[in-house]
């Protein structure tokens, strides 16, 4: 399958890097604002051609999947550039800046018969299917309780700091603790959710301390933070034991423990990818769209939208507005 990538930034590097180790893909052309730059980029990976300009790109009859690795910012009008010229999309997280956008978007890519899909990589991993078999076998007993976190360093970074850029941690990497505990919670509804932050002098969220109250009971409290390097791990707890996840980001080690006041270790799953992780995303866009399907029940148009409504609800409670609500 021939990729097209419209960005070239450090996400797109290490996608890159992945079709060009993924079977059944070819890294076709890549496309930036700047030409000197895209040129530079397809010489370094491979790519047969670079663009100046993204409509160049779309208008490629080759290209059969657009990766769209821009600030989020700009993810709803390069998806609506893609979507009018018929081309199937993977697109970062987070989708867009807000439901709205999203609902935009993925209503004109079903009228007009395009495959999207949110480039959420932990979704696609086969670590997820573990945890929801050890949540399914009640090896854990009934899940009660759900924390995960997740910090970088990363406060320093344009894509941060900028609110006309979609910045803030929770669009960037808040994003990623949230899906972690709804997929804990698999088709649970939401009842409640409440959430605090601490904000940059331009005005974004730097820290965030999230919970959600599921409709079984169940709580989940994460939080993530751009100014420290956080342990990344996740746990669920259950009426028999627990499950303890080694970084969320990219699950590494999978332990199940029993319920016992020294807790003790039954089992432990050592994740190894078949590349880096990203690999799996491209396989389940490849396979939908060889199948003629629009969406990916991995994470479906449905769930890109509630996971978008959610970090509304949270960034309206914190008076926080980005790019174009601004």
């Amino acid at each position: 399958m021939k990729v097209g990538f419209i960005g070239c930034g450090h996400i797109a590097r290490t996608m890159a890097e992945t079709v060009n180790n993924t079977k059944g893909f070819e890294l076709y052309c890549v496309a930036a604002r700047d030409v000197d730059r895209a040129n530079a980029f397809k010489d370094e990976f491979g790519a047969k051609k670079a663009y100046g300009s993204y409509e160049e790109l779309v208008a490629d009859d080759n290209v059969e999947l657009v990766y769209i690795a821009t600030p989020h910012s700009h993810h709803r009008d390069h998806m609506m550039l893609c979507i009018e010229h018929k081309k199937n999309i993977l697109c970062e997280k987070a989708f867009t800046v807000n439901e709205a956008e999203a609902n935009e978007v993925l209503t004109a890519a079903k009228e007009n018969g395009v495959f999207v899909a949110e480039a959420i990589w932990t979704r696609y991993m086969p670590a997820r299917k573990l945890i929801d078999d050890i949540i399914s076998s009640g090896k854990i007993g009934r899940v009660t309780t759900i924390t995960a976190n997740l910090g970088y360093q990363i406060s320093n970074k344009e894509r941060i700091i900028d609110p006309s850029l979609g910045g803030g941690v929770l669009l960037d990497i808040g994003i990623y603790p949230l899906n972690f505990a709804l997929m804990a919670r698999n088709n649970v509804n939401v009842k409640a959710l409440t959430g605090i932050c601490t904000k940059a002098e331009t005005g974004v969220d730097l820290q965030d301390s999230m919970t959600l109250a599921f409709e079984d009971g169940s709580i989940a409290t994460i939080f993530a933070d751009a100014e420290v390097t956080s342990d990344r791990r996740g746990y669920i707890y259950g009426t028999k034991g627990y499950i303890e996840v080694e970084n969320i980001n990219n699950p590494e080690v999978i332990r199940v423990f029993d319920d016992s006041r020294k807790p003790f270790m039954n089992s432990e799953i050592i994740i190894k990818n078949d590349y880096n992780g990203y690999e799996y995303e491209l396989i389940e866009a490849k396979k939908c769209i060889e199948e003629g399907k629009l969406e990916s029940e991995m994470m479906s148009h449905k769930e890109t939208l509630r996971v978008m409504r959610f970090m509304d609800a949270f960034r309206a409670s914190w008076g926080i507005k980005l790019s174009n609500e601004i």
